[in-house]
């Protein structure tokens, strides 16, 4: 799998010094031989992966109210031992948003950030792979309400301003300039 995992990371073109630095982290770190897979909740090993696989439309993304970390964020979730990423986003997106797709609808990791968490769990690192996911704005979601508030539809703009993953902005930057 730590063999699988790097080929995501090399899919991704880093387009800032700070992408670059986090893209570089990401890949030491997963060619380091360490584990990778969360495998005890919230934060064994305290570096682990995670899929994002933010929902957008037409300049617009669908960001979850997150009961947890108590912030509007993209949808995404913990890669499971032995999981491809992208099978994970299949996987959580049925989940969290009642969204079913194969995985050869998955595109490439756009991004790759490595974040130390904040909530309501103790503090860990997730270093997440950045799967934008196209999907109808106007189209029913059905969200799960136990890990979310809510559900929101944000253009660009306001969702960058929002108290979110610290690396949002640069992620719609990215998507916006590759649109």
């Amino acid at each position: 799998m730590q063999s699988l995992v790097l080929s995501q990371i090399d899919l991704i073109e880093p387009s800032a010094d700070d992408e670059r630095a986090q893209w570089l982290d990401a890949r030491q770190w997963a060619a380091s031989g360490a584990p990778l897979y969360r495998t005890a909740k919230p934060a064994t090993p305290p570096k682990h992966l995670v899929a994002y696989f933010p929902v957008v439309d037409d300049g617009h993304i669908l960001l979850v109210d997150h009961r947890n970390a108590q912030r509007w964020l993209p949808s995404g979730g913990h890669v499971e031992p032995g999981e491809d990423p992208r099978h994970t986003v299949v996987r959580e997106l049925h989940e969290e948003l009642g969204i079913v797709i194969d995985a050869q609808q998955v595109p490439a990791p756009l991004m790759v950030s490595v974040t130390t968490t904040v909530g309501l769990t103790s503090g860990h690192t997730d270093v997440s792979l950045w799967y934008p996911i196209r999907h109808p704005r106007h189209a029913p979601i059905r969200f799960d309400e136990l890990e979310f508030h809510g559900v929101r539809w944000f253009d660009f703009a306001a969702a960058a301003q929002l108290p979110s993953d610290p690396n949002l902005a640069h992620f719609l930057a990215k998507l916006g300039a590759g649109a």
